[in-house]
């Protein structure tokens, strides 16, 4: 078991960071490209939904990321010593549009700080708040929150095969998918592009599908079923996928709302949903 100074890590919390970008035509194109998505971005249109993810991501210094491709520990987030990392959970609520031409800025702040010790080993959780705005104007508030773990948890009990949606779609994770992603975040953690070191130094059977990957799938698809994007989107990941095999994004009627998952056409739920509007 890690032991962690829950105090030191704590005294993160309050902490703000704030990063801007100008969300240009050429940064709609490619994102839209990414997707299978149509049309001629001109500014003042509004900008499609989940882009926020693509715009102002950190960006450390090559020589400053570790072996897994990630930033050093520490800076805005507290240096937590487990090495894995994942999108657990979290949710969006879309209060206006971010419109192409503008200057899209995100203010995060660290929420909270908590460690859970469990049968399947040490973990350490972080929430952070995000409001982000187009020109001043309040588009997105969302909460992430993030789970780091060691390499030693104990695997999860085995979870019952998923069901099928009413409506359903398939997804190949494709190795070019899953890189023109990792580009438009300017993520370079190596477990999303890098086959040889996933298998070798992670043990995973394969490229891993980014956590945000399947939110923004699974909003797209809830904006196609009804006709305009939902104004919350509440998830949390069970599990992960890989690019060995098609996943599946799923809906279901829900009152309302609509309940959405992604899975294996047999495993069990990777991301589990629910959109409202």
């Amino acid at each position: 078991m890690t032991d962690l100074d829950i105090d030191h890590l704590r005294q993160w919390i309050g902490r703000e960071e704030t990063k801007s970008e100008l969300l240009t035509p050429a940064a709609v194109d490619r994102f839209n490209a990414t997707f299978d998505f149509t049309g001629e971005p001109r500014d003042g249109d509004a900008a499609p939904v989940m882009i926020h993810l693509c715009l102002a991501p950190p960006a450390a210094p090559t020589a400053q990321l570790g072996p897994d491709g990630h930033p050093a520990r520490g800076g805005f987030l507290p240096p937590v010593p487990l090495p894995r990392r994942m999108w657990a959970g979290g949710s969006f609520a879309f209060t206006g549009d971010i419109r192409v031409g503008e200057t899209v800025t995100r203010r995060s702040t660290i929420r909270d700080v908590s460690v859970k010790h469990g049968r399947t080993g040490t973990l350490c959780f972080v929430i952070v708040d995000h409001r982000i705005d187009s020109n001043g104007r309040e588009a997105v508030r969302e909460r992430q929150d993030i789970v780091y773990r060691g390499t030693d948890s104990a695997p999860a009990k085995p979870a019952e095969p998923a069901p099928y949606g009413a409506h359903r779609r398939r997804v190949e994770p494709s190795a070019a998918l899953l890189f023109r992603y990792s580009s438009l975040t300017f993520n370079g953690h190596r477990i999303h592009y890098d086959a040889p070191y996933v298998r070798d130094v992670e043990g995973y059977p394969g490229l891993i599908v980014h956590g945000p990957l399947q939110a923004t799938l699974l909003v797209q698809f809830a904006e196609k079923l009804r006709g305009r994007r939902p104004a919350l989107f509440e998830f949390r990941s069970l599990s992960p996928l890989f690019d060995d095999a098609d996943f599946t994004l799923n809906a279901a009627e829900d009152g309302e709302a609509l309940s959405l998952w992604t899975s294996y056409a047999d495993g069990p739920v990777a991301m589990q949903g629910r959109a409202t509007w």
